[in-house]
């Protein structure tokens, strides 16, 4: 019986049936999926490389120590972190962080299938972005990778992972993962983690403090107790997670943990303070300019680790500005009028200590290395040279005013009209003591090429030329306005850093030796090998005599001239004063530069770009009022637990004098008349107005103004010597005493 056309029509196909077929095809298309992902890892696995590290990773804090060694001054970073070994690790915070972030690290493959199949689901899905899981994913894209989170990223994190874990052991990757990542209050790494949050290095870090930090690793802001009450609940909550993970994973005993869950650690008050602020900022401006000086790039700088022990002191850096701060005259701010000061040690260049002005983060301006005009500190490098010509401390010079130059220029000494005279022969110690001008121009000009002698002598000592000479260094490795055709040189027109006046002088007390000015004294690179230690040689500037001279000279000065301000120290000390004026015939710095047998300290006043008016503005603008003070002030701290020593006596070296006509006389030196009041003496009325704010001066300061256009350098020779009146204010008006002006075709000085 033939079938009909419905009966050989195909019968529908069971549930059973379809269900097979289907499991057919979704198997094959599995199997072939698979093969294509996995065709395509092995692809990507044999061409990824694993690629440069990001460099911001690869970098340590570099510290820099104050001259102990061990107390740090400050940091320079990229990110702080200071690289520790795996072995410096404490095991409280390797299990910790096993326990937070990873508790199978220690046997699995470095991936996360779970994780990562999460993250490329929801990122491609548009659903919240997944991060990674395990450590070694997490060290590959700190290190490796961007903070992208995409399936992408993903991918590559997780073969990178595989591929790192088969080229480093386990324990190297932990290490290199707690010295990477980031704990929050700006430390990346365990050790900068430490200190940030407990104040100690990481291998004294306890069972509570290890879990704490391991906590905030998963998400440093809202796990950082210091952000408030809710911060401190939310890290409890992850703290008691990861104390129990560790006990379950048998890194600690259950009574361990339930000891430690009693309560969070005690977080010290870990001092914060600006990294730039105050003085500190011009401390580490200083050093990061030395360092480059040395050879050191920014790069080594920042991100080197390199350990840099400095010749500062705490007790020097702390004189300078507490001998600044009080001694400095009240109503006078820091953005008008800028004192400085140096203290190098004598024999070594070592500075100690230095102010260098207006706080760092209001200008950067340090004027301990910016400097000004120095006045009549000059005038011990014209004696040392006098003497290496052929004169003597008995030589004569003359003290009477004006002193006329063959040309017809004229230099006078203060004291009104004409100046003041203190007779024809003076000997070069009463010159000194009086800072007579007439006689210092007198001797530098009876000198065979004077200013050439004197210039050479100062640089020998310590004072830069104007062009950088590694034969005469310094800190700058410059001066201004510090020529060999100067025929006034002796009167200070040169514009020199108290670093280097100090230095200068320092040399002089240590027998005419100078030893070359430094800050830093060692560079140990990242490994704690040394890569630079100063070499401490010092050459031969001044015999050994003439230095006993000269210095006998200076002692004198404090003790019998306008030095006198400093006697309080109670022991030996030796300086001189200075005053120099701008191209207005103005006052516009003021210097104490001084030393005993141990410390050299210069001390310099300035104002406004460091050539604007002190006179009619201060109550007192010489040399023996604020920069003696303040020198007394940082001295007598500086100086705080030293023995008292003794400078050589004079040796009156005598030679053949190059010119007749100075020879010594047995008459005594005195003023021939009595002199109007100038501007050398103190104000006699009481000032009305109090200063007005001036811009900060954001530049390196003028040096356009020579301080010899007009009257040259304000002679302390009638100085006070005591303290000006702590009642006076400025004045805003010209002061009533009367102003000597220098005439057409001749050049007057006060100092």
């Amino acid at each position: 019986m033939k079938k009909t056309a419905a009966s050989r029509t195909k019968q529908p196909r069971t549930w059973k049936q379809r269900s097979l077929w289907a499991l057919k095809w979704a198997t094959v298309a599995g199997l072939v999926l698979a093969l294509v992902a996995g065709a395509a890892f092995f692809y990507l696995y044999r061409t990824i490389d694993i690629p440069r590290a990001n460099e911001d990773f690869k970098t340590q804090t570099s510290r820099i120590f104050y001259a102990d060694g061990e107390t740090e001054l400050g940091s320079f970073a990229t990110q702080d972190r200071t690289i520790i070994s795996y072995d410096q690790m404490p095991d409280s915070i390797k299990d910790a962080v096993v326990a937070a972030e990873n508790q199978t690290f220690w046997t699995d493959s470095g991936i996360d299938v779970k994780g990562i199949l999460r993250a490329v689901f929801n990122n491609a899905s548009g659903g919240d972005r997944q991060g990674a899981s395990t450590i070694t994913q997490q060290y590959v894209k700190i290190f490796y990778l961007s903070q992208e989170q995409s399936y992408k990223r993903k991918l590559k994190e997780a073969i990178l992972a595989l591929k790192l874990q088969r080229q480093i052991t386990k324990t190297e990757l932990l290490a290199n993962y707690l010295n990477t990542i980031y704990f929050g209050r700006g430390a990346y790494g365990v050790e900068a983690a430490s200190r940030a949050f407990f104040d100690k290095p990481a291998k004294r870090l306890k069972l509570r403090e290890a879990a704490v930090l391991a906590s905030v690793i998963n998400n440093p802001t809202r796990f950082d107790p210091a952000n408030g009450k809710d911060a401190r609940k939310a890290l409890k909550g992850r703290y008691t997670y990861v104390l129990n993970s560790m006990a379950t994973l048998g890194s600690i005993t259950a009574d361990e943990r339930d000891k430690a869950l009693k309560h969070l650690p005690k977080f010290p008050e870990v001092e914060s303070q600006s990294t730039y602020g105050g003085q500190k900022g011009h401390m580490l401006a200083l050093v990061r300019k030395e360092l480059n000086r040395l050879g050191y790039t920014d790069d080594q700088i920042d991100g080197g680790g390199l350990q840099v022990t400095t010749t500062l002191t705490e007790d020097g850096m702390k004189a300078a500005e507490e001998g600044v701060r009080e001694a400095k005259p009240e109503g006078f701010g820091d953005k008008q009028l800028h004192a400085a000061s140096a203290s190098v040690e004598v024999g070594t260049g070592r500075l100690l200590g230095f102010y260098g002005g207006q706080d760092y983060l209001d200008s950067q301006i340090n004027w301990a290395v910016s400097g000004g005009m120095v006045g009549s500190t000059m005038k011990p490098f014209t004696l040392g040279a006098a003497i290496e010509a052929g004169f003597s401390l008995k030589d004569t010079f003359e003290g009477n005013s004006p002193f006329v130059f063959p040309d017809g220029l004229e230099v006078r000494n203060a004291g009104g009209g004409d100046g003041q005279d203190f007779g024809s022969r003076v000997n070069a110690i009463y010159a000194m003591e009086k800072s007579i001008n007439t006689a210092f121009v007198d001797m530098s000009s009876a000198i065979p090429q004077g200013p050439a002698k004197i210039q050479k002598l100062a640089m020998k000592l310590g004072v830069p030329p104007m062009e950088s000479d590694q034969r005469y260094p310094g800190i700058p490795t410059t001066s201004r306005d510090f020529t060999s055709d100067d025929t006034l040189i002796t009167l200070g027109r040169a514009r020199v850093s108290p670093i280097n006046m100090a230095n200068a002088y320092a040399s002089i007390a240590n027998g005419g030796r100078r030893a070359e000015v430094h800050v830093i004294e060692k560079v140990q690179l990242a490994d704690g090998s040394t890569d630079y230690e100063f070499d401490e040689p010092t050459e031969r500037a001044m015999d050994e005599d003439i230095a006993a001279d000269v210095s006998f000279s200076l002692q004198e000065t404090v003790s019998n001239g306008s030095g006198a301000t400093v006697l309080p120290l109670g022991r030996p000390a030796a300086g001189k004063t200075g005053t120099a004026t701008n191209s207005k015939d103005q006052v516009s710095s003021a210097w104490f530069v001084g030393y005993t047998p141990q410390v050299s300290t210069a001390v310099m006043y300035v104002r406004g770009d460091g050539d604007d008016q002190l006179d009619d503005w201060l109550p007192t603008y010489f040399g023996s009022g604020y920069p003696a003070q303040t020198w007394l002030a940082i001295m007598e701290r500086m100086m705080d637990g030293m023995p008292v020593e003794d400078f050589p006596d004079p040796v009156y070296v005598d030679g053949e004098a190059p010119k007749d006509g100075y020879e010594p006389t047995t008459a005594p030196p005195s003023p021939t008349r009595k002199p109007s009041p100038t501007k050398s003496e103190e104000p006699t009325e009481e000032p009305s107005e109090e200063p007005s704010e001036e811009p900060t001066p954001t530049e390196e300061p003028s040096s356009t103004d020579g301080p010899c256009e007009g009257l040259l350098c304000p002679s302390e020779s009638s100085e006070p010597s005591g303290s000006p009146s702590p009642s006076q204010s400025p004045s805003g008006n010209p002061s009533s005493s009367s102003s000597a002006s220098a005439a057409p075709g001749r050049r007057s000085s006060r100092s």
